[in-house]
Order: C-alpha cells, then structure tokens, then sequence
C-alpha cells in the first residue's frame, strides 16, 4: 500500500499544475494530539493565499473520495516559505551555491547547527558546505535538517 503523502502527491499534483504550481512537499505529521496532512506548493513566482485556497479545497474532494487516511486530520495547503526545509535531491540540486542551516542531532565542535554555501549533497544524504573560508562534509546521519537560511 502507498504512504499517505504519496498518494496525496499524486492527488495534489494535477490540482497544483492547474494553478500554475508544483508540489514542492508533502507531511502527514501528529503535532499536539492531531494528525495533520500538509501540502507545500511551489511555483516562480511566488505562491498567494488564492492559490492556496483553490488547491485545498479541490484536494479535500479528492481526499474525501480516495480516502486513503483513515480517522480525522487537518488538511493545510500552504508556501515551504522562505527558510524551506531542503529534503529531496531535487530541492538540493536547485539552491546549490545558496546559504543553508545544517541542524544536526549532536553537537559538531559545540555547535547544533552549521550555516554555510551548499555545495553538494551525496545520495547518502551527506551534505558539504563553504563554512567559515572552510570546505565541511557532513554525514547523513548526523544531519536532522537542512534548510534555507535567509539573512536580513
């Protein structure tokens, strides 16, 4: 059987391309007790709220008639934002050279988080950065998050 947010992917994608946007990512997530099914848009030019609007109510029909979920949860169709969490090869491969935070579960030379240029990103999920005038490599596993890093 397939995961819940790969058959919301499949469902969500026709419906985005129709509002000019792309699905950048999907989470079915328990936060606080409840389950919730997110759907991250993306597109050039920006998302807007009426995008936003458009693809979830046509995906909540969609979902109401698959039903691949079983029990409640909350359906949210937004914007990966500016700060994006980087998961895919494909999110990698399109922001390489920008600045990233690399979170990581232990403390590497007492710091949890590392911010630097992406350079690279291994099939293995090692990442490598420009950090500080210094080339870094960092194992997969010792990676909890990337994400865009947005200085202002």
């Amino acid at each position: 059987m397939a995961k819940v947010t790969e058959v919301t992917a499949a469902l969500a994608a026709p419906i985005a391309a129709e509002q000019g946007c792309g699905i950048w990512d999907v989470e079915y997530v328990k936060e606080a007790g409840s389950w919730y099914l997110r759907v991250y848009l993306d597109r050039p030019e920006g998302v807007t709220i009426d995008h936003c609007e458009a693809v979830s109510r046509a995906l909540s029909d969609k979902l109401d008639e698959a039903d691949p979920i079983e029990g409640s949860y909350i359906l949210e169709v937004s914007s990966p934002g500016a700060d994006r969490v980087l998961r895919r090869p494909e999110h990698f491969a399109r922001f390489l050279g920008e600045k990233v935070e690399v979170r990581l579960y232990r403390p590497r030379d007492g710091a949890k988080s590392l911010v630097g240029e992406l350079l690279g990103r291994e099939e293995d999920g090692a990442v490598t950065l420009r950090a500080g005038g210094e080339t870094v490599a960092i194992p997969g596993q010792d990676i909890a998050q990337v994400r865009l890093y947005i200085t202002f």
